[in-house]
């Protein structure tokens, strides 16, 4: 899928989490509910994961989509550093 045909609600989590996670050097948020919004895969490389435990990065995503999730089914989160 090219990015021009993103969900809307892949496009709103994005946005959030582009606000959420400034120094983000790459956000891809994929709706893997087969577009009805339940269920998201979110990879984000950011340097302000460095130095924290993987379950310290996703709780930093989870607290940025505390409002979205509440609508959720599931959520996958892949987190990483710059190399």
């Amino acid at each position: 899928r090219s990015f021009a045909s993103q969900t809307d609600g892949e496009a709103r989590v994005t946005r959030v989490l582009r606000e959420k996670f400034p120094q983000a050097s790459a956000i891809k948020v994929v709706d893997i509910s087969g577009g009805c919004g339940a269920m998201y895969e979110i990879h984000i490389e950011s340097e302000e994961f460095r130095e924290k435990r993987t379950v310290q990065q996703h709780q930093m995503v989870n607290q940025a989509l505390s409002e979205e999730i509440k609508s959720m089914h599931g959520l996958r989160i892949f987190t990483s550093t710059p190399k």
